[in-house]
Order: C-alpha cells, then sequence, then structure tokens
C-alpha cells in the first residue's frame, strides 16, 4: 500500500488542511466523474522553486515590524520544507521597485555627476533588513534559489536622470553591466548565491510613478551579448540571465532577443499580466535549450476576493508549470493594511503580500497566496521533474511531478461549478478516488512504493 499525503482547499475557511485518507468518503467506480491519469514514462522540465520577493516593503515589514517571535514563526512557516511550505525561490529587486520606502540604487549620485569606476557601489541598504532575511531563508532551506531583477539603473546612467523613466545611455552599458557583476560579488561575501538575474524587469512598461526603466529588445539583446555576459565570464561568474521579464501577450521580444543572443541568454521570465501562458511554450518551441521562468504575478483587489482570486492563482499556477516553467513566483512577500508601503508619490496600492503585517497591529496574517503556493510547493519539491498528467474531465485541471525521493506529487484543481468524483491513477494503477467540492484544490504526494 503507498502512503498518501493529501491537503486540501475547500473555501476560505478550509485552507490546506491536511485530510486522512482512511477517512475520505468512498466512492464506487460508476459514480467517478473525472478520472485523472498521471505518467511518468513522458517528463518534462526540473523544478527549481516556488516562492515571492523580499522587496524593500516586505523585508521592512518582516524584519522591523514583527517581534522577534513573530519573525521566527513566519520565516519558519514561509521556508522550512518540514515546519512550513518549504518556499524555495526568491526574486530580489535590485534597488528600488514600487514596493520601497525610498528610491534607492546601490549607487545614487548628485545631479550631472557621474562614477564609472564604481566607487561608490554599495549594497549597505539591503544590509539592514533583506541581507539578514534572505540569509536565514538559507539557514530554513538550504535549497532556495535567488535571482534578482532591476526596476532602473542609477538615475546618472539613464536619459532621464533618474530612476522614474528613461532608457540606459548606450555610453552607460558598460558601466551597469559592471554593476550587476558588483552586486553578485557582494551579495555572494555574505553567503548569497545569486543564481539568475534578468536584465530589466518589465522593459516595455515606462511608469511615471515608480522606479522603471524602458529597454526595447534590440537594446536588451546588445547589453546582454557584447556588455553583460561578457562581464560575466570575464569575473568566473556563472549567474543565468534570462531575458524579457514581463508578459505573456509580447513574445515577439525574447524571440528577437534569442534571435541574436541565443548563446548568451539561458531562458526567458515571464509575468501575468496580460497574454496567457502558452507564450511559454511558443517561445521554448522555437529555442529549446531555454529554459522558462515565471517570475512575477500578484494577487490584488481587482480579482475580488475570496474564491475568484483563490482560483486565480490555483488555475494560473498549474497552467504555468504545464507550460514549462521551472518557477512560480508571486510578488510581494509581505505587504501591509494599505497594501503598502509603496515608494512616495506611488498613489494607492492595490496588490496582495503572501503575508498581511499590520503596521498598527503588529498583526500577523496569512493571505490566500501563502496557501495557494502551499498547495504547490508542499508537495512539488525542488529538482522534481514535471510528467504527464491528464484529466478525462476538462474542468479539472491537473500538473504532477515525481520527485528527487521517487515520491510523485499532484496538484489538482477543479475549476467547473459541480462537485467531481476524481480518481487518480498512476502509471495505470488507480491511487486515490475522492470527491472535490467546485472551486476547490487538492495536493497529493504519494509514495514510491
Amino acid at each position: 500500500m503507498r502512503e498518501i499525503i493529501m491537503y486540501q482547499s475547500n473555501g476560505e475557511d478550509e485552507l490546506f488542511v491536511e485530510q486522512s485518507v482512511a477517512q475520505l468518503p468512498q466512492i464506487s467506480a460508476d459514480t467517478v466523474t473525472a478520472t485523472v491519469e498521471i505518467d511518468a514514462s513522458h517528463t518534462y522540465q526540473e523544478m527549481d522553486g516556488f516562492g515571492a520577493s523580499f522587496t524593500d516593503s516586505a523585508a521592512y515589514l518582516i524584519h522591523q515590524v514583527l517581534d522577534e517571535e513573530q519573525r521566527m514563526e513566519v520565516m519558519s512557516k514561509l521556508f522550512h520544507p518540514q515546519e512550513g511550505i518549504g518556499l524555495s525561490f526568491l526574486r530580489n529587486p535590485m534597488g528600488a521597485s514600487d514596493y520601497a520606502r525610498t528610491v534607492y540604487s546601490y549607487n545614487d549620485l548628485p545631479e550631472n555627476e557621474t562614477d564609472p569606476d564604481l566607487s561608490g557601489f554599495s549594497i549597505a541598504h539591503d544590509e539592514a533588513d533583506i541581507i539578514p532575511l534572505l540569509q536565514q531563508a538559507l539557514k530554513l532551506n538550504p535549497e532556495i534559489k535567488l535571482m534578482a531583477s532591476p526596476w532602473s539603473a542609477p538615475g546618472w546612467m539613464k536619459t532621464s536622470g533618474s530612476m522614474i523613466t528613461g532608457r540606459l545611455k548606450p555610453e552607460h552599458y558598460q558601466v551597469y553591466a559592471d554593476y550587476f557583476v558588483r552586486y553578485i560579488q557582494d551579495f555572494a561575501a555574505h553567503g548569497l548565491p545569486t543564481y539568475a538575474v534578468t536584465a530589466q524587469n518589465e522593459p516595455l512598461y515606462e511608469p511615471q510613478h515608480y522606479p522603471g526603466m524602458l529597454m526595447l529588445p534590440e537594446e536588451q539583446l546588445e547589453f546582454i551579448r557584447r556588455f553583460l555576459k561578457p562581464g560575466f565570464q570575464k569575473h568566473g561568474l556563472n549567474t543565468k540571465i534570462l531575458s524579457y521579464d514581463h508578459n505573456w501577450d509580447r513574445p515577439d521580444y525574447p524571440l528577437t532577443v534569442l534571435e541574436q543572443a541565443e548563446a548568451e541568454v539561458d531562458g526567458v521570465a515571464w509575468h501575468w499580466y496580460g497574454g496567457a501562458p502558452a507564450a511559454q511554450s511558443e517561445v521554448l518551441a522555437a529555442y529549446p535549450g531555454k529554459e522558462v521562468h515565471f517570475t512575477e504575478g500578484s494577487g490584488g483587489e481587482w480579482i475580488p476576493p475570496f474564491e475568484q482570486a483563490f482560483s486565480n492563482v490555483m488555475r494560473t499556477g498549474i497552467e504555468i508549470l504545464r507550460n514549462h516553467s521551472k518557477s512560480f513566483v508571486l510578488w510581494n512577500m509581505a505587504l501591509d493594511e494599505q497594501n503598502g508601503p509603496t515608494v512616495p508619490g506611488f498613489g494607492k496600492s492595490t496588490c496582495r503580500g503572501v503575508v498581511t503585517v499590520n503596521q498598527q497591529t503588529r498583526e500577523l496574517t496569512y493571505t490566500l497566496d501563502y496557501y495557494a503556493l502551499a498547495h504547490f510547493s508542499k508537495v512539488i519539491r525542488p529538482k522534481a521533474l514535471r510528467i504527464a498528467s491528464a484529466a478525462s474531465n476538462e474542468q479539472v485541471r491537473s500538473v504532477a511531478f515525481r520527485n528527487s525521493d521517487g515520491s510523485f506529487a499532484a496538484v489538482l484543481f477543479n475549476d467547473g461549478d459541480t462537485q467531481e468524483n476524481v480518481a487518480v491513477k498512476l502509471q495505470g494503477d488507480e491511487v486515490l478516488t475522492f470527491p472535490m467540492a467546485p472551486k476547490s484544490a487538492v495536493s497529493l504526494k504519494v509514495d514510491s512504493k
């Protein structure tokens, strides 16, 4: 008899609850409405992990607003593989994003000054909150991979003279590549290796009210091919370089970059704010050796809570993985009761964090994103290999993996409006039958024997 661990979410008051398989209602074969066949003979991508971002705002809330006991609790529940949900992939903004208390880079200068030697480069800002939390996360889960993405180059390198709006000046391509090298070296000196970088967060969007930088595909391929990759090689850095880092609706961008910089680019990073996950597979089909990563998706007030919002993360997460992504990364690890802090002048924030830290009461709450991520990260571990899964009923979405310890993991979501009686078959053998309420999620971990 295989050992099976099962977690179920049936709505706001029943999130990621471990179920006793022995106590499941008996379902006869003739009442099964959906059969999920898992076939380990067909394999796809190897998983790096699931996570979110320690933005300046998130790190401040967890490191400074929470007391030590709360901080230990939340870090354990986020990162510990047994005592928590075992998150294993973190995306770090390089300098300020929209979710920062101030606008800052690692090399800020007065107007009209430049620093081509980066003599003033410093990651001191991140040493206050971000780096201690990253170090603690790695202690709790040594399998964590760290990636980094800039929202903007320092203002003096740009056409706008500011971290808000503008483009990277061609004469500063080299110093900006050196800036990446220094970041990676200085984080490594803190015991924090950078697994991957993107050249620019959301390069096709030029926000008027928070740090950003327009970088057209022709500019990105030039920067990566002639400056960033040679800089990494010169300094012996094996950090991966991912292109794009923006929405599914513009696959032409990474295709343009890969056409001329295929040798220098390791993969493509995607966001969910436009288009569909199939774009990931479209680009992979054109460049089969390249990695697929999903690096940002935020939930927020634009999707009604609770059911639609939870459904969106489950449904989209499954499709992201079925479209070959090695990672599934949400946005802020923590936000406060006002969905902030945000940079001055940002206006009203509508984003949702993985946890909420109330700055007035210091109350800590786990949002639906925490429990949705748990459905994936608790059973699908780093180095898991995706295997084929197919449901006889299109309302039941599924994705399946074989973990490195030989166990099998499956995440299912009933996207329909009626209960489904689900039978899960592994290599043709039925391992479990159970009812799934409408819009409910189930995660399974099945022993290899």
